[in-house]
């Protein structure tokens, strides 16, 4: 299977907003609003990233405004209800990403930790930039060509007779036609194509008749 060629660090964005412990809690929402974004790091000293703020953490000043009772599984966001300053209203240790990381190992990231966007640190914790889910998605946007140029590079031009297929791709979608004698390769060929970046679904149509991989 061929391995991604792209990483954390071809679609991330380098100049990155972000704040320092004392930044107070109207200077986070005005910084947000300014830049569209919905977190930012927290950094200390020449730049390490120690937290994250996140519309989440600064939610619980609006939630709680009101004296109704906290329940036990309410506490730890009450207690940033009272918070003014980043350093207590952050989301510490901050969830990271390095740069050299696959595209999906930083979406299963975004997944696990319920965020939307990660700060991409280097081996001693340095600020390098910010990735968000919609950077992981650039990769949707390679041309059909391009994508089918890896394809038959990548996959394709390993395989000995008597496998003989040919690659279409038109919006990202994989189209795999001609002979492959063993059916039991059919999911392999389309775990291999689908490792390509900017595959949207991959479809086999295989001695005249079609078989779905997607």
């Amino acid at each position: 299977m061929p391995a991604s060629r792209y990483t954390v660090s071809d679609v991330m964005t380098h100049t990155a907003v972000a704040i320092g412990r004392e930044a107070s809690y109207k200077e986070i929402v005005e910084l947000m609003d300014q830049w569209k974004v919905s977190a930012v790091p927290v950094l200390e000293g020449e730049g390490r990233v120690v937290g994250v703020v996140s519309e989440a953490d600064l939610l619980p000043k609006e939630e709680f405004r009101r004296d109704d009772p906290v329940l036990p599984d309410q506490l730890e966001e009450a207690s940033k209800a009272g918070g003014v300053l980043a350093e207590e209203l952050m989301s510490s240790p901050a969830v990271t990403v390095h740069p050299d990381a696959t595209l999906a190992e930083a979406a299963r990231i975004m997944a696990r930790k319920h965020v939307k966007r990660l700060p991409v640190v280097n081996g001693v914790g340095m600020l390098e930039g910010v990735v968000s889910r919609s950077d992981l998605l650039k990769v949707f946007l390679r041309p059909d060509e391009e994508i089918g140029e890896e394809i038959r590079d990548s996959v394709l031009a390993g395989l000995a007779p008597p496998v003989h297929l040919q690659a279409s791709v038109k919006e990202g979608v994989v189209t795999l036609r001609g002979s492959l004698r063993d059916r039991a390769l059919v999911p392999l060929m389309a775990r291999a194509v689908r490792a390509v970046e900017g595959v949207v679904d991959v479809r086999m149509e295989l001695e005249g008749q079609p078989t779905g991989a997607s």
